[in-house]
C-alpha cells in the first residue's frame, strides 16, 4: 500500500512539476515540447501493452482474449463519451482550440482544468489497476509512462493561463488540482482491483483502453500539428523501445 500511495503522489506531482518547469520556461517552444510529448507516448504505448493488455489476456484464461478486447473497446468508448460530454477547451489538427458547442460562456479556467482532468482521472485508474494485478514491474512501468507524460502536459498549460490574465497563484493551484486528480484515481483503480479481483482482467483491459485513447486521440494528434512529425516520430518509437529494454531488464 505504502509504495501505491508514493507511486499516486509521484504520478500527479509530475503535473506540477512539469508546471513548474512552464514557470521557469514560459515560452517553450513547439519543436521542443512535441518532442518530449512524443517520447512520452511512446512510453505510454508501451505501458498500455506490456503492462496492462498482456496481462489482461494473461490472467483472464480461457476467454482472456475477448475479455481484453472488449475491455480495452469499453475503455475508449467511455473515454470518447466523457470527451463528448465534458465541457472543455479541445485542441485541433491545426493547433487552434475550439470551445464545444453551448458552452461558450464558461469560464476559460473552467474548461482548462476539465480538459485535463478528463484523462488524468482514468491515467491514474490504469496506474492503480497495473499495482492491483500484484506485478509491482509492470505497474512501476505504467505509472512511469504516465507520469512523464504528465510533464509535458504540465508544462504546455502554464502559458496559456498566464496570457488569459490568470495570476501565477491561482495557476499553480489550477495545476495542483489536476495533479491531485491522477492522484484520486490511482487510489480508485487500486482499490476496485483488490475488493473484487474477479474483474481484474477486464480492469486492465479497460485501462490499456484509455490509455491507447489517449495516445491516439490527443498525443500523437497534438504533436504532428506543428511541423515537427518526422522528429516526433523518432522520439515515440525511441520511448517505445526504451521500455521494452526496461520490460527485458526488470522482467
Amino acid at each position: 500500500m505504502q509504495m501505491v500511495i508514493i507511486t499516486a503522489l509521484g504520478v500527479g506531482g509530475a503535473t506540477v512539476f512539469g508546471a513548474i518547469i512552464g514557470f521557469i520556461f514560459k515560452n517553450i517552444s513547439h519543436k521542443i515540447s512535441d518532442i518530449v510529448l512524443s517520447f512520452a507516448a511512446g512510453v505510454m504505448l508501451a505501458a498500455s501493452v506490456l503492462g496492462l493488455i498482456l496481462p489482461s489476456i494473461e490472467y483472464g484464461g480461457k476467454y482472456g482474449i475477448i475479455v481484453t478486447v472488449v475491455g480495452i473497446f469499453t475503455g475508449a468508448v467511455c473515454l470518447n463519451i466523457i470527451d463528448k460530454l465534458v465541457p472543455h477547451l479541445h485542441k485541433l489538427s491545426g493547433g487552434e482550440e475550439e470551445l464545444h458547442k453551448h458552452n461558450k460562456d464558461i469560464n476559460k479556467v473552467i474548461l482548462f482544468v476539465l480538459a485535463i482532468a478528463i484523462h488524468n482521472l482514468p491515467e491514474g485508474i490504469a496506474a492503480g489497476v497495473g499495482f492491483g494485478s500484484g506485478n509491482v514491474s509492470d505497474a512501476i512501468m505504467i505509472a512511469l509512462g504516465i507520469a512523464l507524460q504528465n510533464i509535458p502536459e504540465g508544462m504546455v498549460i502554464i502559458t496559456p493561463m498566464l496570457t488569459a490574465g490568470i495570476k501565477p497563484r491561482k495557476t499553480f493551484l489550477i495545476a495542483l488540482t489536476t495533479g491531485l486528480v491522477e492522484v484520486v484515481g490511482t487510489l480508485l483503480g487500486y482499490f476496485a482491483v483488490n475488493l473484487a479481483s474477479a474483474i481484474l482482467p477486464f480492469a486492465l483491459a479497460f485501462a490499456g483502453g484509455t490509455m491507447l485513447y489517449v495516445v491516439s486521440d490527443e498525443m500523437i494528434l497534438e504533436t504532428h500539428a506543428h511541423g515537427s512529425e518526422r522528429g516526433a516520430t523518432y522520439s515515440l518509437l525511441f520511448g517505445f523501445c526504451l521500455m521494452l529494454v526496461f520490460d527485458v531488464v526488470l522482467g
